[in-house]
């Protein structure tokens, strides 16, 4: 299974120390060298700019499809339109992504994506954790994760939570 991942799917989970949960449930994920360099940015004080360069499951791969970054980046930032065009070169199974415009393009061009709640959904229906409610909560109050009223009911609803 390949899977690409933007920023921010990792930057969430191991904020809230369950980054392991990427290589538990995807075994390896592959990231374009602008996401590595958002992560591991000099000055970064976040937890995955020290864990990330340390994991051998996470592997860095260059974009060569240049054409597709210069057109994503008209709408997105250099790290979403790296991760798609990615994605699309290795024709990925699976794209990490949480940003609304991102995933938008990413679906316009064939790709699956998933973000930090699917994976948290995945990784409950897995038991690799005993519970998502903590963890969202966690993810809203101190990282500054933003989901409205009624997709967090949905989350929990689909994890048996509410």
């Amino acid at each position: 299974m390949i899977v690409v991942s933007n920023t921010s799917p990792i930057f969430y989970l191991s904020t809230i120390g369950q980054l392991d949960l990427l290589r538990q449930l995807y075994d390896e994920i592959v990231i374009p060298n602008t996401v590595f360099q958002e992560i591991t940015n000099v000055g970064n004080t976040d937890v995955s700019a020290t864990v990330v360069p340390t994991l051998n499951w996470i592997k860095i791969q260059s974009t060569t499809d240049l054409t597709l970054v210069n057109t994503l980046s008209h709408e997105l930032d250099p790290g979403e339109a790296e991760a798609i065009a990615l994605a699309v070169e290795l024709d990925a199974d699976r794209l990490l992504i949480d940003e609304r415009l991102g995933r938008n393009a990413a679906i316009r061009l064939g790709l699956r994506v998933t973000g930090v709640l699917g994976i948290l959904i995945a990784a409950k229906r897995k038991n690799l954790i005993q519970e998502v409610k903590p963890l969202l909560d966690t993810l809203i109050k101190q990282v500054g994760f933003w989901i409205d009223e009624q997709l967090y009911t949905e989350v929990l609803q689909a994890v048996d939570e509410l």
